[in-house]
């Protein structure tokens, strides 16, 4: 129970002294309708400010009655400048004779990990190379411009589309690794920089919602493979995950699909729809959209994406539409009858490939891994429970845009990722201290355990 006046909370107010809470307290303070949470064991009332979020009110509300400073250090590249938004919310501190952290977690882990996270800040890992992001945008303009060039010189004889699909490919798949950086603010110094340059990317380059993404994106980071936390496991009625949620299924006896066959009708979701609508994208897109509402397009919540080419659209019709008039393909066919179906056919091709390049890539980290109900884990042991990498190499470097090395990106979301490699040993060291499962296997191993 708190001891002493209040200080601060959503007014701002001072107060004449520090008010005490024990973790008991705290704990209740984790509902929708009143969130607190702990940063560096001061304890900040975040109800009414969680709406006004930067990130989106859900991800800071997934911390609600938690230890969130691991989570805090781990978002925010600049987090003394983000220290005067929390000024007004702070109510209070820990009790003196309180952990720092909640729920019996293992205090010498936590702090060896911070430790860690300061000797990679030393060591300038969560600096970027200008040269590395330079060179990666310019490789993706030159594939670009070759396709260009190809149409110029040759035409659009189907060898010539066939080799310009694979160009087009590849550069939206690394025009997908490219803007996922800038959202993690892990490029530039300045977090509006990077805000900025991603609305660009993003929404010029691969024709989706900046804020969308980060809306959904940094939930799944903050709480991965956790149900009713992390929107890419909210698959209910489609898809059942993990060990505990298909017998849930199988003891109430809900079936929606068949289930047993889910590992089959997963491919159909990577599969694009010339055949209902033409010049769609994947049954994916359509899928998610009926299953995360969230996602949606609406002026409240993504204010900048409205009147723009977003494919998060408010029904499916107009997705599929958003879709068909996405910048993906360049108009480079005349617009007759027989130039239009060359296209279609093109930008169906392109997106097929690019959809098995996606889905395969970012489910390979964390589709095989543990998949339950929240268990409250300390930083360190949450996101390696949930993510394992795959094995280096300059191939698998470029082919997964550095999401081979999924545990430092998880653990270090705005490191760069040219530097994930330098810390690897570190964060494999501490693991093999306390006896934390530290996961690594080839690429195609990766592959078949989507399966299985």
């Amino acid at each position: 129970m708190g001891k002493g006046g209040e200080q601060g909370g959503d007014t701002g107010e001072p107060a004449a002294q520090i008010r005490f809470y024990t973790w008991e307290e705290i704990q209740k303070h984790s509902l929708s309708t009143d969130k607190w949470l702990v940063i560096e064991r001061k304890v900040y009332n975040v109800t009414k400010w969680a709406n006004r979020h930067p990130g989106g009110q859900r991800v800071i509300s997934h911390c609600a009655g938690e230890d969130a400073t691991d989570a805090f250090q781990a978002f925010h590249i600049n987090p003394t400048l983000v220290q005067k938004f929390l000024k007004p919310l702070l109510i209070g501190e820990l009790a003196p004779g309180e952990p720092s952290q909640d729920r019996d977690k293992n205090s010498q882990l936590v702090e060896d990990f911070r430790t860690l996270r300061k000797t990679a800040e030393d060591m300038n890992l969560f600096r970027a190379s200008p040269l590395f992001f330079s060179c990666y945008l310019g490789h993706i303009i030159v594939m670009e411009v070759l396709a260009w060039l190809m149409i110029s010189y040759f035409g659009t004889g189907w060898i010539t589309t066939l080799i310009l699909a694979c160009l087009l490919t590849t550069s939206q798949a690394q025009a997908g690794w490219l803007q996922h950086d800038f959202g993690h603010l892990s490029v530039f110094k300045k977090s509006s920089w990077n805000h900025i340059v991603h609305k660009f990317v993003i929404g010029h380059l691969k024709g989706a919602s900046a804020n969308w993404w980060n809306h959904r994106h940094f939930q799944h980071h903050a709480k991965p493979n956790i149900f009713q936390k992390d929107p890419d496991v909210n698959m209910l009625h489609v898809f059942v995950l993990g060990d505990t949620q298909p017998v849930e299924y199988g003891k109430k006896k809900l079936k929606y699909l068949p289930y047993n066959h889910q590992h089959e009708y997963f491919f159909l979701s990577e599969i694009p729809l010339p055949f209902l609508i033409p010049s769609t994208h994947t049954l994916l897109i359509p899928l998610w959209s009926w299953l995360d509402p969230p996602r949606v397009l609406h002026p409240t919540l993504f204010p900048a994406d409205c009147g723009g080419n977003s494919v998060h659209a408010p029904s499916l019709k107009s997705s599929w539409k958003s879709y068909h008039n996405q910048p993906i393909i360049p108009k480079i066919f005349e617009e007759t009858q027989s130039a239009r179906k060359k296209k279609a056919k093109l930008q169906n091709w392109i997106m097929f490939l690019e959809s098995h390049w996606f889905v395969w890539v970012t489910q390979m980290n964390h589709i095989p891994m543990e998949i339950d109900s929240e268990k409250h884990r300390d930083w360190l042991s949450s996101q390696m429970a949930a993510t394992c990498n795959i094995e280096q190499s300059f191939f698998n470097d470029w082919f997964t845009g550095h999401l081979n090395f999924q545990i430092e990106h998880h653990l270090f979301p705005t490191m760069p990722r040219h530097n994930f490699w330098k810390v690897k040993p570190l964060v494999k060291s501490l693991c093999a201290k306390y006896g934390v499962h530290y996961e690594e296997k080839p690429l195609g191993k990766a592959f078949v355990d989507i399966v299985g």
